[in-house]
């Protein structure tokens, strides 16, 4: 590339040169630990990309809608709003999509609506003719309804369906033998893999890994390969990790099409149909108005990573049934997102980020590596009978758990920033309430106990934290405190003090002292001291992990509060020990 303009009034710099004044500015601290950013799916990501990263990628070098498709199954830019109905009755269900129509949406997805026969399959799809419509919880009987529907009739849109075709591969080597125009009959459910805990390399590799079985099925059965492929969709979850979402889909683009052609499927078969959905694995019922900042972002990842229909799950759903304001605020992001945003004027727009290229290959690359070696062991319905991929989802499951229970990875408003004073119960439906794995479950339970107590004793514990000492520190550790406090709905008040005395004369159910490392055992030893003299016996805590921890504990300091605490372990005690109980 020639320099042109202000451009050539800057001289190039090599990488060489970049390293050496790094590496000056971190005075001999530890560059990879300082640097480079370890992801949940075991990839390594530098601080910055250049040119040179991507030189020797091959796929950067295409255009959307051109093979292998990363860049995007089409040459145009856009997606298709999905709408979710939820309603069992066809006329209730057909009177809900025509009204989401009206509001925005282009898709209809039917979730759950009963079809006795083909009277109830016609009033259902009445007056959407050449709407894309899916039926999420298909089973055969629905199959074969559709067919004849639409054996009889044009449908002049793309009829979906969520049968999954690898549990009979009989049953679906009957409607692939034989295509039906606008009829996709399969789908391959990678958002199932995302909810058991799978990382992106994961849900990736086992949603390819499941289908190239579909494939392989087919193919003994006689199929051609552009048959198979184009009766599957893939329905893919999006996670919370911006770029890593994005390059997920791209490189899941890249790899079927890839898988295809290995079977001897075209170019045109090996273009990819993926449906994003919002991620359940971080709502929570918490602080809920945070879940539309989530969905915003994450259908934002979903339509730059050039998904070809989105649906975001509304704020609400995890505790109770969506109502038509939460329905409407989930329609209107997207909306929001292709016309303000206007996130549908371009094709690929992460494409030429060197970062963007170089994970969407880092993806791609481990994905393909782990599907290989699930063939390796005899495909995918063998690794899953075996217990393999349940084993692989319940470590990763774990991992994840682990990360938020210790607040690694933050969930705003449930264990980092909460409101303590938040309610929850009255908006909870029981009924209702979203059972499937939820990241932010083991706060919300800590949470859940607190306001139930309180509302039955009508009594909130009183913790104090008394700030004393150093006024950076105190202030810090207080801070800290209360943040820990509040992942369990427990307010705090925080006071300074300039004796123990002082703080020993406060009404408080708990004590918590907040102050620097080297005055605790000064301050703990004159506060107990006056605690004893006054005959008060309330517990005291340390807010800091000092040298001093063992003298502490022998003065009759009740527990440590630090960044090595385990949290959930820590509040269930003192819940405990405040009478909080279930």
């Amino acid at each position: 590339m020639t320099d042109s303009g202000f451009l050539a009034e800057f001289p190039s710099v090599s990488t060489q040169e970049w390293e050496d004044a790094i590496r000056k500015d971190l005075e001999g601290l530890d560059y990879s630990r300082k640097l480079l950013w370890q992801t949940g799916e075991g990839l390594t990501t530098k601080p910055y990309y250049r040119a040179e990263d991507v030189a020797q990628l091959e796929q950067i070098n295409s255009a959307p809608g051109e093979f292998p498709y990363m860049r995007g199954a089409r040459p145009t830019p856009g997606w298709t709003i999905r709408e979710e109905i939820a309603s069992e009755d066809p006329d209730e269900a057909n009177r809900a999509a025509k009204a989401a129509l009206a509001s925005g949406a282009d898709e209809i997805a039917f979730r759950g609506v009963r079809l006795a026969n083909e009277s109830d399959l016609r009033l259902l799809l009445l007056n959407l003719e050449g709407i894309p419509v899916h039926f999420e919880s298909a089973d055969t009987a629905l199959l074969r309804l559709l067919r004849d529907y639409l054996q009889k009739r044009r449908h002049n849109a793309t009829i979906s369906t969520g049968w999954d075709p690898c549990g009979d591969s009989t049953f679906a080597a009957e409607f692939a033998v034989a295509p039906i125009p606008f009829l996709r009959p399969f789908t391959i459910h990678g958002e199932t893999f995302e909810r058991s805990g799978a990382t992106a390399v994961q849900e990736v590799a086992f949603s390819l890994s499941a289908a190239i079985d579909f494939m392989a099925a087919m193919q003994e059965r006689g199929l051609s390969a552009d048959s198979s492929a184009n009766s599957i969709a893939f329905s893919l979850a999006i996670g919370s990790t911006f770029f890593v979402q994005i390059a997920k889909f791209r490189s899941f683009r890249m790899l079927w099409a890839q898988a295809v052609t290995s079977f001897g499927g075209s170019h045109e078969s090996a273009r990819t149909r993926i449906h994003a959905r919002t991620s359940r694995w971080n709502k929570t019922i918490y602080d809920p108005h945070v879940n539309v900042l989530r969905a915003t972002s994450e259908a934002m990842a979903a339509a730059i990573g050039g998904a070809d229909s989105i649906s975001i799950l509304p704020f609400d759903a995890c505790y109770k049934s969506p109502d038509a304001a939460s329905l409407r605020l989930a329609r209107n992001t997207q909306l929001l997102l292709r016309h303000e945003a206007q996130l549908d004027r371009v094709a690929d727009p992460g494409g030429g980020s060197y970062f963007l290229e170089a994970i969407t290959d880092s993806i791609a690359r481990e994905s393909w590596k782990l599907m290989q070696e699930i063939e390796q062991s005899g495909g995918f319905q063998k690794a899953s009978d075996s217990g393999v991929i349940a084993k692989t989802l319940a470590a990763s499951l774990a991992a994840k758990e682990q990360s938020i229970a210790s607040r690694r990875t933050v969930l705003t408003g449930t264990n980092r920033y909460a409101n303590p004073d938040e309610r929850a119960l009255p908006g909870i439906n029981p009924v209702h309430q979203d059972l499937l794995p939820r990241g932010s479950s083991i706060y919300e339970a800590l949470r859940l106990r607190s306001e139930r107590c309180i509302a039955q004793t009508g009594k909130t514990p009183r913790i104090l934290l008394a700030e004393i000492g150093d006024s950076k520190m105190r202030s810090a550790r207080s801070q800290f405190a209360a943040d820990i406090f509040a992942c369990a709905g427990l307010p705090t008040t925080s006071r300074q003090y300039s004796d123990g005395t002082q703080i020993a004369l406060s009404e408080a159910d708990l004590i918590v002292l907040c102050s620097s490392d080297p005055e605790y055992l000064t301050f703990a030893t004159d506060l107990l001291a006056a605690m004893k003299k006054l005959d008060r016996r309330t517990p005291v805590i340390i807010a800091g992990n000092p040298e001093t921890a063992d003298d502490l504990k022998k003065l009759g300091i009740a527990d440590f509060v630090h960044l090595r605490t385990n949290p959930v372990e820590f509040l269930s005690c003192w819940q405990k020990q405040l009478g909080i109980e279930d």
